[in-house]
């Protein structure tokens, strides 16, 4: 789940890492989002923008990979948990835990938000856990896309 980012390019690689692990791409808020799903109430010349800018790093897997947008995070919420799905923040925060630590005999939804500032307090208060990747390095994180992509690998881990 893309809570509220606003770079097409992370967006289309989102699609692109989704793809390669079969996995479902669900974005909310602000998130730009390609054209088509049911009730897209944006002009046709501002989903055609940002369809084109997120196809450019998707290269197409924007066609081919399940998504579903949510105006509000909390639908997206219920309708995961409805769908048996665990809800998992990536974020660092005081409560983390390794990311090697992430289940993987169950159903999950990973959850990446905006770029700068990561995902809000009152997000993570509705999770079911929060995971975080080490650093290792001087930065001290990931940008969000290369996050969501080593998380989902390891989601594939046995």
């Amino acid at each position: 789940m893309a809570i509220d980012i606003r770079s097409t390019h992370n967006v289309g690689a989102f699609f692109r890492t989704a793809d390669g692990f079969n996995a479902h791409v669900v974005l909310t808020g602000i998130t730009p989002r390609p054209t088509g799903g049911a009730g897209d109430r944006r002009l046709p010349h501002v989903a055609t923008k940002a369809h084109n800018a997120i196809h450019k790093t998707a290269l197409g897997a924007e066609q081919s990979v399940q998504w579903r947008y949510y105006e509000y995070l909390e639908d997206a919420f219920i309708a995961a948990r409805e769908d048996g799905y665990r809800i998992y923040a990536l974020e660092q925060a005081e409560t983390s835990q390794l990311l090697s630590d992430l289940p993987r005999d169950q159903n999950i939804a990973l959850v990446v938000g905006p770029e700068v500032d990561g995902l809000p307090d009152s997000v993570l208060a509705q999770c079911d856990g929060i995971f975080e990747i080490p650093m290792i390095g001087k930065k001290e994180s990931f940008n969000v896309s290369v996050a969501a992509g080593i998380a989902l690998y390891q989601s594939r881990q046995s």
